[in-house]
């Protein structure tokens, strides 16, 4: 008679714990460079400039439009293979990188594109009255952006941009694909070589559940806290 064996799961719980913290690691490194990326972007879409603008609209519309698995792909896979065959090998040893920092750039550049457009809708809220009075006191266009714009525009997007977290940390399970031991990875790995598939994943499905409530609370007591009506 088939019994669930939870043993396994209690005998490799750090395994499971240890896969879970890289994985909220990787989305937190992820997010930063992806908030970076997003801003200058979204000031990129919001210039005067017609070109930057324009450049700045291809990049988001092309990384939205293609699969996160996909740039991680290139990234670990192609990415060497052009190296090591155009540029010279001091050069290559730097852009090739590892399964987690892979993960990381892969992360900012899929998250940043998204982002771009959050942050940009954020920008465009802000109010006329808010920049005006910027200049009035003598504020330049990057003194009215990280005294005025900013401040403000983050108060807007902070519901997306915790979604975004989310959904990157999700994300972070395709890493198993190239081999980062995060959890969806241990998880294989552990079903592998026990076949407990019942255990393995439903406990997999567990900590990404708990985890993601608990981000989610989290980010919606600190929309509480710092919310405003402008």
């Amino acid at each position: 008679m088939f019994g669930l064996n939870w043993d396994v799961i209690w005998r490799h719980r750090d395994e499971f714990l240890g896969g879970l913290a890289l994985g909220l690691k990787l989305a937190v490194i992820g997010l930063t460079l992806a908030c970076v990326i997003g801003l200058l972007v979204a000031f990129a879409r919001t210039s005067r400039h017609r070109w930057l603008s324009g450049i700045a609209g291809a990049y988001v519309e092309f990384i939205r439009n293609i699969p996160l698995l996909l740039i991680l792909f290139f990234l670990y896979f192609g990415v060497p293979m052009w190296a090591y065959s155009a540029v010279p090998r001091g050069v290559a040893d730097i852009l090739v990188m590892d399964g987690e920092n892979t993960t990381i750039v892969g992360l900012a550049i899929y998250g940043g594109a998204y982002l771009a457009e959050v942050f940009r809708a954020g920008i465009l809220s802000v109010s006329r009255g808010f920049v005006e009075a910027g200049r009035s006191l003598g504020l330049n266009g990057a003194q009215i952006a990280r005294y005025v714009t900013l401040p403000i525009m983050f108060r807007t997007v902070l519901p997306s941009l915790g979604n975004t977290f989310i959904s990157l940390f999700k994300d972070t399970s395709l890493a198993m694909a190239i081999a980062v031991p995060e959890l969806t990875f241990v998880t294989r790995k552990l079903v592998t070589d026990t076949f407990q598939y019942i255990q393995a994943w439903a406990t997999a499905g567990a900590l990404y559940f708990v985890t993601t409530y608990a981000i989610a609370a989290l980010l919606r007591f600190l929309e509480r806290r710092i919310r405003w009506t402008v």
